[in-house]
């Protein structure tokens, strides 16, 4: 089945021949325009807000973006577009790409209310149910005769921001049988403190079994959408704060951004490029319940151009150091 192909280099705004440093700055630009929390256009910023993700997800990852690029670029062809040949093993289960039944037949599945589109999930979607590639029921029906088999697990890739993982939420999703077009709605719950790759079953809401065999589950995988301001590390959070060498030098008092609020933070004297400072329990929660840290990382900012009155201050400096 076609699927919709992404260009995720004009979704960013970047070149094809952009370089890492280039997307990054790109991601972040665009993701603190359209971030759902700051956005008048809630609705419409959260779609683009998702796109960019999606596009930041690929293009971030250089094994991702290798394979992107092997699409080529002879994808706006009638009927949709196809990969091209060869392109290497694709994944089942999720957006529109067939998914084994027992009985050696096919069934195709399309989810809505993921965050991530039937391009990202055909081409780039997380791992699959065992039984759905033949090595569950399809298998044991060979040997021991007509008997019920359990359906496959169907899974697919969930994004969750990091404020639904801070504070947890209920998403509505979809998924429609390409067999028969029926669409099924669900609210997923989405708990707190939920984590990267951790998966949220729906159980029986799988393939449905044959022979009077039980239904497998839905399992969708927690895919945390990239931040503009934060990383994550496990339940720690880490902000890169720009300072000036002065401040650096100095110290200074700055205002840095939390999942919540604003925070202020000393910087101490004599501050290094990649010095940490911690904020206690301003990151995500862990399985315990407790939150981690914030983590704020300092990155110097160095000027690219001074004026002259600046060139003879910095002259004097390097003088006062014997330089």
């Amino acid at each position: 089945m076609a699927v919709q192909f992404r260009d995720y280099y004009e979704t960013l705004g970047v070149s094809k021949t952009a370089t890492d440093d280039e997307i990054k700055s790109a991601f972040r630009k665009l993701a603190r325009k359209f971030h759902p929390d700051v956005a008048k256009d809630k609705k419409g910023a959260e779609e683009k807000f998702k796109q960019i993700n999606e596009a930041y997800e690929v293009l971030s990852d250089k094994e991702k973006r290798a394979k992107y690029d092997q699409l080529g670029a002879d994808w706006n062809q009638p009927g949709g577009f196809q990969p091209p040949p060869n392109w290497g093993p694709q994944r089942r289960g999720g957006g529109g790409m067939p998914f084994g039944t027992g009985d050696g037949g096919g069934v195709e599945f399309e989810f809505g209310g993921t965050g991530f589109s039937d391009f990202f999930e055909a081409f780039f979607g997380g791992g699959r149910g065992q039984s759905a590639f033949g090595g569950g029921a399809a298998g044991e029906f060979g040997r021991r005769g007509p008997e019920a088999q359990r359906g496959s697990d169907v899974e697919a890739d969930i994004m969750v921001t990091l404020e639904e993982a801070l504070h947890g939420s209920k998403r509505t999703v979809s998924l429609r049988r390409t067999s028969n077009g029926k669409v099924e709605t669900y609210q997923v719950k989405i708990p707190r403190g939920v984590h990267e790759g951790q998966r949220i079953r729906l159980a029986g809401q799988g393939e449905a079994g044959a022979r009077g065999g039980t239904s497998g589950d839905l399992f969708l995988r927690v895919r945390l959408a990239r931040h503009p301001d934060f990383s994550v590390e496990g339940s720690d959070l880490v902000h890169e704060l720009e300072i000036a060498p002065w401040q650096a030098v100095l110290g200074a008092e700055l205002q840095v951004p939390t999942l919540e609020e604003t925070r202020r933070l000393k910087i101490s004297p004599g501050t290094q490029g990649g010095q940490r400072f911690r904020l206690r329990e301003r990151g995500l929660p862990n399985a315990s319940g407790t939150r981690g840290d914030l983590y704020v990382m300092t990155v110097i900012r160095t000027p690219k151009k001074v004026t002259e009155r600046e060139r003879e201050l910095w002259t004097q400096l390097a003088q006062l150091h014997g330089q």
